[in-house]
Formats: C-alpha cells, structure tokens, sequence
C-alpha cells in the first residue's frame, strides 16, 4: 500500500474550485450564501455583516462580505482578490477560490484559475445583464477561454439571479444555448458542463431542492451543491517528482517563512530538505497545513501552506518552484511552444512584446522566433520560418523572457506546461510548453 493511499485511504477527494464570471455577475454573494447554508459561517457573523453593509448603503451585499474580506473590496462592492476559502460535500473536500470579474483584475483571476481543478463560471440571468457580461467587452467569455486554457476540462455554468425574470424557463433555454454554442468552441465537452439556475442572494437551488413553483414546474435536476459534488476528481501526478508552484509568501513567526502554493506533482513531508528554485536556496519544511488544518504530509492537487526555516525572505518570491534537490525544475530563459493566437488585432511578428502568465506569476516576454505555421486540429506544419502570424493562428514559437524562470514541458508535467499570453489588457495567446532551451 502507498503512502498515500495508507495517509487517504477513506478521505473524500480534495478539489480545488474557482468560481469566475463577469463583474456583478453575483459570484461572491452566491458563494457567500452556500457557504452560510452549509453552516461554514455563524449566524453571529452573518448578522454583524448585514448590520455593517446596511450602514454602507449596501445591504445586499451581506453575503458576498463572507468572502471579500478586504474594506477596499468591501466599499467598492468589487472583488479584487483571489477570496480562498473551503466546504465539504458528500463526497469532495472543496478548496473554493473565488476569483475577481472585473476586467482591471485578470491578472489575479488567472492566479486564481491556475490553481484551479473544476470551475463554477457565473452568469447574470437579467435581462440585458447577460448580454453586457457575455459579448464583446464582457468577461464571461475571457474567463472561460482563460480556465481551459489553463486545463479545467469541467465546468458548472451556474444561471444567477434567475428571480429576476421569474424562473422562465424561456430565459434560461436561451441563455443555455448560447453558452453552449461558445464553449463547445473554445472546446469544453458537452457532457462535461452543466446549467443550474439558481439564485445567489434569495438561496434558492444553492444547496436545498427548490420550492419555487415557478422553476420547479420545468426544472427537475440538480442543485448547485449536488452539481459541485458530480465533478470528478483529476488524476493526480503524486508518483513524480516533488513541484510545489509557489503563490505567496509571507513571515511566519520567529524566524521561520510561510509560503502558499498548490502541489502540481509528487509529495511533501515534515523534515523534508528542500530546494527553492531559480535561486537554488535549501530550506526545511517545518510544518505544512491544508485549509488551515496542520498535516505530516500533502500529495499533488493539495493547496498548501508550508513553513519554512533556514531561508530569508527575500530569497522566495511568487513564481517559484520548490522541489527535491534529486529531480530540480528547469530554469532557463527560453523555450519552444505551441502556441494558438486568439482574436488580435495585430500580426505577431518576431519581436512582439507581451506578459507571460505562468502558474500564478507574470513576466515579461518576447516572441524571439516563428519556428513554423501548424495546422491548428493535427499539429502539421503548414509553414516553416513564416515571416507573421496572424489571429486564430497556430504556430511553434521561440519565447525568451527577461530573467530566468522556472518552467516544465507539457509532456512531461501537463501541470506545468500551460500558459497565457496577454498584451494591452487583452489575452492574446495561450500554448504548451514543448522544448526548455
């Protein structure tokens, strides 16, 4: 029997879920009230958040204060942090990431998507709301092209804020289809998505079967709830070697460093010596909690945070990688991928400037060579050397970077191998690492 099945034998599978969608789609506030019905939150602090959001003029927003914690987030009514938090089904132990909307905070949505499993993508229900989330300038579409970019294959499409058009079954075939139609697109499965309606505020099909005579007269499937306990677990990479993507970073107590991260592959212990890399700095695991819960040792797919000792501060930053000085991450400054070029305005020419997002961390970049031009389905190679690539283009690309980073190819860590490219607020590519040079 392996460590980890002896360690998790009889567990529920852990599942790490980001809720995303445009901005005032009511994701905070719809995953503020699950939260409260499954009792994850006391009667107690619910009242004090509607005493205090009443005196701000911003009642509704009660719920939604469960996980936007910040007075910033709180006074603007915006989410603008990735809000972690965590519940339990029937059969899953859920890491619940609640991602900002708004298109200012992308680059933190992608943080949030990165570490992502499944996703619960929001939408607005109210006539006109839809439409202004879902076409051009909206979010709900880069969202969802951003997290299967980033390999989340499973999806809930939760239909909000249904109330407001009276349960119509009408609204919520319309909306449905239209959905349906761009993820099939951008290349979600059908069988792998899912339609609830629900609404976030009144708690109506969040976790209880509803009463509504309105919605149940057509509506006979699952609740929000019951939809997050169907996604199925991912195989986890737990036999290869110890990745540990580093998120954040902050002083623990003495001399001691915490750092927050997802496990991408292998597994960590207690008394493990590890390497921080690009920088190549030892340090030793001296505890490691997941969701706030102290444990001996975590596998691949666990959100952790870990405490280090015998390392400073300034020697671990968002971006890194730790691992086990037997098997170290790449670290270069160029590679080889295959990119697919989204709706952009310009050609890519060589030179092109742009953001690399990479597990969290943002970097500065260039494409430095066109290898080739590949056919987008089959991979062939149309071109060799062509001097542009141009929008809904493939291609095999050289990316340089201006200082090292740390970076795996997708054939060897699928976890790893994944990336977005964004220029000018916009998300302009997205590729598979192939070759580290």
């Amino acid at each position: 029997m392996s460590l980890y099945e002896k360690e998790r034998s009889g567990a529920k599978d852990r599942l790490n879920l980001v809720v995303i969608g445009h901005v005032d789609a009511g994701k905070s506030t719809m995953m503020g009230h699950l939260l409260y019905e499954l009792g994850e939150v006391s009667q107690k602090i619910l009242h004090k958040y509607e005493t205090e959001s009443k005196k701000l003029g911003k009642q509704s927003f009660a719920y939604a204060w469960i996980l936007d914690e910040s007075m910033e987030e709180r006074s603007r009514g915006v989410t603008m942090d990735v809000a972690q938090s965590s519940f339990e089904t029937a059969t899953k132990n859920i890491t619940l990431l609640d991602a900002p909307g708004h298109k200012d905070f992308i680059p933190r949505m992608i943080l949030g998507a990165a570490q992502a499993d499944v996703a619960v993508l929001v939408v607005d229900a109210t006539k006109g709301e839809f439409e202004t989330g879902f076409e051009s300038g909206g979010q709900t579409q880069e969202h969802a092209l951003l997290i299967r970019t980033l390999g989340v294959s499973q999806l809930v499409v939760s239909i909000n804020k249904m109330d407001t058009c009276d349960w119509s079954e009408e609204r919520f075939i319309d909306i449905k289809k239209r959905m349906a139609t761009f993820l099939k697109q951008i290349g979600f499965k059908e069988d792998e998505i899912k339609y609830i309606p629900v609404s976030g505020l009144s708690g109506v099909n969040l976790t209880r079967k509803p009463a509504e005579p309105c919605l149940t007269s057509w509506y006979k499937g699952l609740t929000l709830l019951e939809a997050i306990d169907a996604f199925r677990a991912p195989e986890r990479g737990i036999s290869k070697p110890l990745r540990l993507c580093v998120t954040d970073v902050y002083k623990g107590s003495g001399s001691s460093l915490n750092v927050g991260g997802r496990i991408e592959s292998g597994m960590i212990a207690t008394g493990d010596v590890v390497q921080i890399m690009p920088l190549g700095e030892s340090a030793s695991v001296k505890s490691i909690s997941v969701n706030s819960v102290s444990i001996t040792t975590a596998f691949a797919g666990d959100p952790v945070v870990v405490t280090l000792t015998g390392i400073d501060v300034s020697k671990v930053g968002m971006g890194n990688v730790i691992c086990h000085s037997s098997s170290l991450v790449n670290v270069t400054t160029r590679f080889e991928a295959r990119i697919v070029l989204f709706g952009i305005e310009l050609p890519v020419i060589p030179g092109f400037p742009f953001e690399l997002h990479y597990q969290g961390h943002t970097e500065p970049a260039i494409f430095k060579k066109l290898i080739a031009q590949v056919h987008k389905g089959t991979g062939e190679v149309l071109r060799k050397k062509p001097r542009v690539l141009t929008k809904n283009s493939s291609g095999i690309i050289e990316i340089e970077v201006n200082r090292p980073i740390c970076i795996e190819t997708y054939g060897d860590f699928r976890e790893l191998g994944r990336f977005v490219c964004r220029s000018s607020g916009q998300t302009v590519a997205a590729g598979l690492v192939t070759k580290v040079l």
